[in-house]
């Protein structure tokens, strides 16, 4: 009996020791702001002190253009989701893109406040510092349904509205993301907080995109390493936390020239909501795009800017 006792007392030694070495090497302390700034910053790339925080934006592109694109990532994303497209578009149109609260270089809002009001508020105060007062406004994903929303908040602004496979509907069964069903999890998401493996990071994208071929070191590196900034991942955890009831019933009251544009084998927003934005607000045009996942200005990035360049060029804007 004294040997199984002693037996079960080094294994349980054996085992917490396993469990300290996991967690040190689990552990990622958070990234200083100042040693992102000089590998994800560009020439264009500016900070604006607005609402608590400095914002990291781009306003590139034709300076003649009256009617600029603004571009709005998704969840865990940045304004580099958005660089194909902009390099194929610069020349035509004035592009403002931007770090969300929560993400990129942003990072956290200080009052920890998430909600569609929040960030609609928040959108409309920086196109109001850069002087706009119209534009075509595009989303994707979180961005997508910040998008619509915004045509709704500000409509004397909003000319145009282009959705990437956006949100807005109640989930049907879809696959998801690994990596936002962990950090929605109470104690998983308090745990990620601090122990973020980086392998996480692969396996998010691999939901994310289609070919998994397309998912580079870069790639993985910078949503990796963007994830880090101070305060993103907190932040992150508290949009999970707060995340509102979907109200597509507001879908219907969107009467502007649309573009909607959906990866078909998207598996954290099915292609089936596609159809539905097209349905709710009348007049819309939709693309469906074969072999692309839930990115797909990433992933088919000429096909999305045909697209955006053709509804962009077909006089529909005042």
């Amino acid at each position: 009996m004294k040997k199984i006792t002693k037996a079960i007392k080094w294994i349980s030694m054996l085992l917490g020791v396993l469990l300290l070495a996991g967690m040190i090497l689990l552990y990622r302390s958070d990234i200083p702001i100042d040693q992102l700034k000089s590998k994800y910053t560009n020439e264009n790339s500016r900070f604006m002190p607005l609402m608590g925080m400095q914002v990291h934006y781009r306003d590139e592109g034709n300076p003649n253009d009256t009617l600029p694109l603004v571009l709005i990532h998704g969840t865990s994303a940045s304004l580099h989701t958005w660089d194909s497209l902009v390099d194929r578009l610069k020349d035509k149109k004035r592009i403002i893109r931007m770090d969300l609260p929560a993400f990129g270089l942003t990072g956290a809002n200080p009052e920890r406040d998430y909600s569609m009001p929040y960030y609609n508020r928040f959108i409309d105060s920086l196109l109001t510092r850069l002087g706009v007062q119209q534009c075509i406004i595009a989303g994707n994903s979180l961005g997508g349904s910040i998008a619509w929303n915004q045509a709704l908040y500000s409509s004397d602004k909003i000319a145009g509205l282009i959705l990437i496979d956006a949100g807005g509907y109640p989930k049907k069964k879809e696959k998801g993301n690994i990596g936002f069903k962990l950090a929605s999890m109470p104690l998983v998401g308090n745990v990620l907080a601090k122990f973020t493996p980086k392998a996480l990071i692969r396996k998010s994208l691999e939901d994310v995109y289609s070919d998994d071929s397309k998912i580079t070191t870069a790639l993985e590196d910078r949503y990796f390493d963007l994830l880090l900034r101070e305060g993103n991942r907190q932040a992150t955890i508290d949009i999970f936390r707060q995340r509102a009831k979907p109200t597509p019933e507001k879908i219907k009251q969107i009467h502007i020239p649309t573009l909607i544009i959906w990866g078909e084998e998207d598996q954290l927003i099915d292609v089936s909501n596609a159809y539905l934005f097209n349905q709710d607000i009348k007049g819309s045009r939709l693309l469906i795009i074969k072999k692309s996942g839930h990115v797909p200005m990433e992933e088919s990035p000429e096909t999305v800017y045909q697209s955006i360049n053709d509804f962009v060029d077909q006089k529909l804007f005042p």
